[in-house]
């Protein structure tokens, strides 16, 4: 492991000293990371770190095992001396391993006792990321354990500040943010994720193509399949990149609808790039494809944003997608015999 610098010895055994500054492997690893590329075993293994040089009175940081996350906190603490107790949350970033609940009570109790976490500090203080608050009991954990839990920032960037105060998050430290950044890093997974879906779609769009009310004719797939295809991409980069961009103007709260509007917009630059024909039905049946399509591409978004909660998604999806279904199937329809 390359961001290891050393070791120390401990009560509890030797304990890796880690580098708190990130180098070209750990930013090669972020970027193959976020084009999904191993990323599901993209991860360092549970224990405990040391950055610094930390002593039994020392800081306690609690990371998931995702090596992103880890990365994240241990850049953040560039001349501080702490340990860190990295969780076995199977490579699962903390927020979504606070909602599986690998990044639990449990977990904590656990690793504490296999590390041997009590021999290494005095300091009974865990600084939990809030953002695993949602898995993690400080009463329970307290009461399994010796140690008490202190909910630390959303960001790691405010570890230093947060410090400095005492322990004591400021309500901007608290705040939940989605920015333009935070959706930015997310396009590239969103595609490469999407692109065996992609080509399945342009497929059967070109197959399609040469329904009519007549029958099927070929000559009309290299005049109208080309024309689907083009329509595809459109709307798969619309719910792939134009939603996220432009997430926080979009009209209305659930992001089918906010997909509904981004679908509007892919049908009209699809309109007036000439790929929706000039027949009024024809126009019509690939506005409802866009919409349909664009909406629920939207809603892959809903599991990586923190505008939203897991009831709140199962309610919008009940909704949301026999609307898409019914919106797609139709458009479908008409386009096939026009």
């Amino acid at each position: 492991m390359n961001f290891i610098k050393k070791w120390i010895n401990t009560d509890a055994g030797k304990i890796p000293v880690v580098n708190t500054s990130l180098d070209w492997t750990d930013n090669f690893g972020t970027i193959k990371a976020r084009l999904t590329f191993g990323r599901m075993n993209y991860k360092v293994e549970p224990g405990i770190y040391a950055v610094g040089n930390p002593n039994s009175d020392s800081f306690v940081f609690v990371s998931a095992n995702y090596k992103m996350s880890f990365d994240v906190l241990r850049s953040n603490l560039s001349g501080i001396d702490a340990w860190i107790l990295v969780l076995d949350t199977d490579g699962i970033n903390v927020w979504c391993a606070a909602g599986k609940g690998t990044f639990g009570t449990k977990e904590i109790v656990n690793r504490i006792k296999i590390t041997g976490l009590e021999k290494i500090v005095n300091n009974r203080r865990l600084i939990v990321p809030q953002l695993g608050a949602p898995g993690v009991s400080f009463y329970d954990v307290k009461k399994f354990s010796s140690f008490s839990v202190t909910y630390g920032p959303v960001r790691a960037s405010d570890i230093p500040e947060f410090i400095k105060s005492g322990m004591k998050a400021t309500e901007d430290m608290r705040k939940v943010r989605f920015t333009l950044y935070d959706r930015v890093v997310l396009i590239p997974a969103e595609i490469v994720l999407g692109k065996t879906y992609l080509i399945y779609a342009a497929f059967v769009m070109f197959v399609l193509s040469g329904l009519n009310k007549n029958g099927y004719s070929v000559s009309l797939i290299f005049d109208k399949g080309v024309l689907s295809i083009l329509n595809v991409l459109i709307a798969f980069f619309a719910g792939a990149a134009i939603s996220p961009l432009l997430l926080p103007w979009l009209p209305g709260r659930s992001f089918s609808l906010k997909g509904f509007f981004t679908g509007i917009i892919g049908f009209i630059i699809s309109y007036y790039c000439g790929l929706t024909g000039n027949n009024a039905l024809k126009i019509f049946a690939w506005f409802l494809l866009f919409s349909s399509a664009v909406s629920f591409l939207t809603m892959n978004f809903t599991g990586a944003s923190t505008y939203t909660s897991l009831s709140g998604v199962k309610k919008e999806m009940k909704y949301a997608v026999p609307m898409q279904i019914a919106g797609a199937i139709s458009g479908l329809l008409i386009w096939a015999i026009k």
